[in-house]
């Protein structure tokens, strides 16, 4: 309703005029590729995204999941609509995309699931380049789980051991197309890999997962902190 009363101002810079303004378009669009995490743990599809969680990209993001600005939905979606497309090819073959789903009290809290959301428009846009594509939210969790903010990577795949489940009946074990995880952000990937685990104890081929964005690596991050400071030193 504000978007709509309200002159729009891009999620991810303040800029007046854009839901998304085209320079914050081309870094949330980047170049979709396999950006798994550091230490990926046992069990966890390859892991695609096209944009690096920092910045703009992580304020978008936040907007769209804490902060009400749903109508982020379409181009947040057509990001993983893209990254699906590039992981996989020209291959064309059918597809089940599987959000990873929020807790029902975060849900409520929020007022919708962004993944799921983010996920039928990824559908819509694949769809309508010809990919047999649909939208399997078949996956729930099992028991409430912690927080994941400020656990280590070993905490987070404690915390998330057995903790979703694939819903009875909601899909084909035998014959069934590929199916495609999603979800927002990579960060350790425990996430991830306990949502594999639930598909393929239903029987389910889990090769790839795709995320908007990925956290950038710890050794990543240092070597252009060391790069930074190396520039101070020498300008040239």
């Amino acid at each position: 309703m504000l978007d709509l009363i309200l002159p729009p101002r891009c999620a991810g810079c303040g800029r007046a005029g854009f839901l998304v303004c085209p320079v914050c378009t081309a870094l949330l669009r980047g170049v979709p590729s396999p950006r798994p995490p550091e230490n990926p743990p046992p069990g966890l599809p390859e892991c695609w995204a096209a944009a690096e969680y920092a910045g703009a990209v992580r304020r978008l993001l936040l907007a769209f999941k804490e902060r009400g600005r749903v109508a982020l939905g379409p181009q947040l979606g057509g990001c993983l609509a893209a990254s699906v497309a590039a992981a996989l090819g020209e291959s064309r073959r059918a597809l089940e995309l599987v959000p990873v789903p929020s807790s029902p009290a975060v849900t409520r809290r929020r007022g919708h699931d962004p993944v799921r959301g983010m996920a039928a428009v990824a559908v819509r846009d694949l769809r309508g380049s010809g990919w047999p594509v649909t939208l399997a939210p078949v996956l729930r969790q099992r028991r409430r789980v912690a927080d994941q903010a400020g656990l280590s990577a070993p905490e987070r795949a404690a915390n998330l051991a057995g903790g979703y489940v694939v819903s009875s009946g909601r899909v084909r074990p035998s014959g069934c197309p590929t199916a495609v995880l999603v979800d927002d952000v990579v960060t350790t990937g425990a996430t991830l890999a306990a949502a594999a685990a639930a598909l393929r104890a239903a029987g389910v081929r889990v090769p790839i997962a795709v995320t908007v964005a990925a956290t950038r690596k710890r050794v990543t991050a240092t070597r252009h902190a060391r790069d930074d400071q190396n520039l101070v030193r020498d300008p040239r």
